[in-house]
């Protein structure tokens, strides 16, 4: 992605060696000029194929255009994402400035074309023969998925492929298990298994892919899009000339940022290196410390991928696995959204006070000037909620926003989408997507397996049961339930993508809360935001590993920094499952129920800035903070009685800070001594 700011000045690149942790994230290879563009041109053919699919879908369905989708997809990623080290001798077209694929990659490719085109040989017979699948079907389905596998181990690491092949055994010895067990169930033999994957619409060629295929895909395109028309530049120019004079603007200034970059990006980690690439020259000479920047930055990247208008790409399953609208799914996220920005600038008002930063001047233009001329990158963005507003399904929203931006970008000559960039574009879109695609494919073995053996609700009743092994009374039962489910899904994302833990938590743990009583929303969204949040948990916090290079930073107490920023998203989900009201911080239930909701949630977050940050007049004391950790709990249980107590508590720790203060100033209003 291409940004800077209006005036320049102290703006650096990262080097290689400070983005290798965020190479490790996504190990593309750096092709030589002709193989790069070769790829480019296929990648946005698929493009133009994805987009003329919304309009003239294929007559034979959804699963056969799945079915292309993933031959296109499959072999590219296998030759643009890097595999197995192996010596310079065996690869003839790598050296020291470009890593093209070797032969070994190029015949892997080949075969996973062949493995995904054998169904469309003969697709409506292929498809007939599910129940009794012959040889042939079962080889090209078991290449297809050892090639999946790979591709997923290359652009994600082994997690989720180890995980993929613990669910194949337990699918293939789960009729070993003594018959008492509830684990246990009748087991199947290797053609049935490799049938459910490949034949059925529950495996590679289910929902996830599905999303990725029609959803995701769409959004990266419109992603790339929006960045080559030069959007993504506005919206930092505007967000640095937006903030000028207070000691807070810089930090305001990457919040901003962070949230309108996202919307191109799509991307939390991705997000925080882009913007940090700009703005951390700033931060400095604002005078934040390396690790309160990276934080902060760590904490604006992901904001995006759980804010409106695009959220992240498991917001999509979101919407297939409830059968709503994805507006809707948005919908959801609108509070969320408020409370976690309030909590990040609430933190910026608390660490300027604490670290004494000063205002710096971060653009000579003017953020009206810049707005007037290239506002119009914002339309776009509106035309995909107007037309969903008015049921226009999301896939043709966003494609209507893509043909809009194109026509945009013709308004400024510096990004003119003219033939060079729109293909450019256009081959970004699909390229965004191969690590996507890869997990989603790969993550429909783990579907088919729940689906195939009835794991998801075993599993359920084995959590509930666990819980219930402690306590009879129910709401202690779903507080223990919702604390494993949360430390359950930190655990899982800090391995694998969101997107993925985001699949393997709704079919495994979801079953388990809405068992005790949270409606499908709630659950979901509940596990959506700790998918989001592992990229900030210690200790791996992608996002804040990736910021901290960039800072020079030390990577542990940025990641805790990252942990402070964000507290607030960590705890309102809570609120979600656990309480009678927390409906309505997703939008539902009555407005006067929202708003309510709403306010008192936004005095738990500053109860929660007071505990993280040590501010509240003046630098708190171990009492105010202490006393402001059950205030804000307290708080966000949303009934009337603990609210009361809540705020009460914290009416306490404001008068002492304030006390403590007239003590502090007191001798310095007295009579001079003599």
């Amino acid at each position: 992605m291409t940004v800077g700011i209006g005036t320049g000045g102290g703006v650096s690149t990262p080097s290689d060696e400070e983005l290798a942790e965020y190479e490790q994230e996504r190990p593309a290879r750096r092709l030589r000029p002709a193989l790069d563009v070769i790829i480019a041109v296929w990648c946005a053919i698929v493009s133009i194929g994805v987009l003329l699919q919304v309009f003239f879908p294929l007559p034979q369905g959804t699963q056969f255009y799945l079915v292309i989708f993933l031959a296109a997809v499959l072999p590219m990623t296998l030759l643009c994402y890097r595999g197995w080290k192996v010596p310079a001798v065996l690869n003839p077209f790598r050296n020291r400035d470009h890593d093209d694929p070797g032969i070994s990659d190029w015949i892997l490719a080949l075969i996973a074309l062949a493995a995904c085109v054998y169904p469309l040989l003969d697709f409506d017979g292929y498809l007939e023969r599910r129940q009794t699948p012959t040889t042939l079907d079962v080889l090209a389905g078991a290449v297809l998925l050892v090639l999946l596998l790979e591709a997923c181990r290359r652009t994600t690491g082994w997690v989720l492929p180890l995980v993929s092949l613990l669910f194949f055994a337990y699918a293939y010895y789960g009729g070993l298990l003594p018959y008492t067990w509830s684990l246990a169930h009748q087991g199947f033999n290797f053609d049935a298994i490799i049938a459910q994957f490949t034949m059925g619409t529950a495996g590679f060629y289910g929902t996830p892919l599905n999303v990725a295929a029609s959803y995701i895909v769409l959004f990266t395109i419109y992603g790339a899009v929006l960045d080559y028309s030069g959007a993504g530049k506005f919206f930092i120019d505007l967000s640095f000339a937006a903030f000028k004079r207070s000691r807070t603007a810089p930090g305001r200034t990457v919040t901003l940022a962070g949230f309108l970059l996202g919307s191109v990006s799509g991307s939390g980690t991705a997000t925080a290196v882009s913007l940090g690439t700009v703005s951390w020259p700033i931060l400095r000479r604002a005078g934040y410390p390396a690790e309160p920047a990276g934080g902060m930055l760590a904490a604006a990247g992901i904001g995006a991928i759980l804010s409106p208008p695009t959220l992240g790409a498991a917001a999509f399953i979101i919407a297939e696995f409830l059968q709503v609208s994805y507006l809707t799914v948005l919908g959801y996220a609108v509070i969320p959204t408020i409370l976690y920005y309030l909590g990040i600038l609430l933190a910026i008002e608390i660490d300027a006070r604490r670290h004494g930063t000063t205002s710096t001047e971060t653009s000579t233009q003017s953020a009206w000037k810049l707005f007037l001329r290239f506002g119009y990158h914002f339309l776009s963005l509106f035309v995909i909620i107007g037309f969903m507003a008015v049921d226009v399904p999301p896939f043709k929203a966003v494609v209507y926003a893509v043909i809009i931006q194109f026509g945009l970008s013709f308004l400024d000559k510096e990004h003119r989408l003219t033939a060079g960039p729109l293909v450019k574009a256009l081959a970004q879109g699909t390229r965004s997507v191969l690590p996507v695609a890869a997990t989603c494919a790969t993550a429909g073995v783990i579907v088919a397996v729940t689906t195939q053996t009835g794991l998801g609700l075993n599993l359920a009743e084995i959590i509930v049961g666990a819980a219930r092994g402690l306590t009879d009374n129910h709401t202690v039962i779903l507080i223990l339930t919702v604390v494993l489910s949360a430390f359950a899904v930190l655990i899982l994302g800090l391995a694998v993508p969101v997107t993925a833990s985001f699949i393997i938590a709704a079919v495994i743990i979801a079953p388990a809360l809405v068992q005790l009583g949270v409606t499908q929303p709630e659950a979901y969204m509940f596990i959506f935001y700790y998918a989001v949040l592992s990229e900030v948990s210690p200790p791996t916090a992608l996002a804040a590993v990736a910021t901290s290079a960039i800072t020079g930073g030390k990577v542990m107490p940025t990641m805790w920094q990252a942990w402070k920023y964000t507290l607030p998203a960590f705890l309102v989900p809570f609120a979600f499952v656990l309480t009678d009201n927390g409906a309505h911080l997703l939008g539902q239930g009555s407005f006067v129920g929202m708003i309510w909701t709403l306010g008192v949630s936004m005095l738990a977050v500053g109860a929660l800035a007071v505990v993280t940050g040590g501010w509240i007049v003046v630098a708190t004391s171990w009492v105010e903070r202490a006393v402001c950790v059950p205030a804000a709990l307290l708080l966000l249980y949303l009934a009337p009685v603990t609210i009361g107590a809540g705020i009460g508590l914290l009416l306490v720790a404001v008068v002492i800070n304030v006390v403590r203060r007239q003590r502090q100033a007191a001798p310095k209003e007295g009579p001079a001594s003599t």
